[in-house]
């Protein structure tokens, strides 16, 4: 499953030559990432509420061309693997406009209780894991 976020550049994410800061772009994954858990049955949201967190370990960006100003961008987000102990996202973002794509990531989120020690979410939480991957393979 693949969800495509659309975002609008804004004035206040870019530097001097109006060119979108690098520290946007995880911001931008987050906003599609977010946007994907609901698409797959549950809010991230009520993950925590149930005591689940989701916390990033490993955050991957390769900037291929600049986002700017003005530009409308797709941020095409994905599960790559999804296990018991971790889930692993990848990200496309693209220009609207032309379909140029600029940057291209991965994030690793392992599951975690509140106090961020390792749970394994199958044995854990059985339903919110049911729930991810019988939405992900339904796809």
């Amino acid at each position: 499953m693949t969800v495509k976020t659309e975002i609008n550049v804004r004035y206040a994410e870019t530097d001097q030559m109006k060119v979108v800061h690098h520290a946007v772009y995880p911001i931008w994954y987050e906003q599609s990432r977010t946007e994907l858990i609901e698409k797959l049955g549950i809010k991230y949201c009520e993950i925590e509420k149930q005591g689940v967190m989701c916390p990033i370990a490993e955050l991957n960006s390769k900037y291929i061309s600049p986002a700017r100003y003005g530009d409308t961008v797709i941020v095409e987000a994905s599960v790559s693997k999804l296990t018991p102990v971790k889930i692993v996202f990848e990200y496309k973002i693209y220009r609207k406009s032309d379909e140029t794509l600029l940057n291209t990531g991965s994030s690793v989120h392992p599951w975690t209780d509140t106090n961020i020690k390792l749970i394994n979410l199958k044995k854990a939480f059985p339903k919110i894991y049911d729930t991810l991957l019988n939405n992900i393979n339904k796809l």
